[in-house]
């Protein structure tokens, strides 16, 4: 029981590692280079 209980805290605490929110790219906003849109078809 203890090992099941062990197991489930380290899986808890693995996955709360994220960071809160959406993501963004580094570096200033002026320098990102993606998302593009595609050129147009001609």
């Amino acid at each position: 029981m203890r090992i099941l209980v062990l197991s489930v805290m380290i899986a808890v605490s693995l996955a709360s590692c994220g960071r809160v929110g959406p993501p963004s790219p580094p570096g200033p906003a002026a320098d990102v280079t993606y998302p593009r849109t595609y050129p147009a078809a001609q």
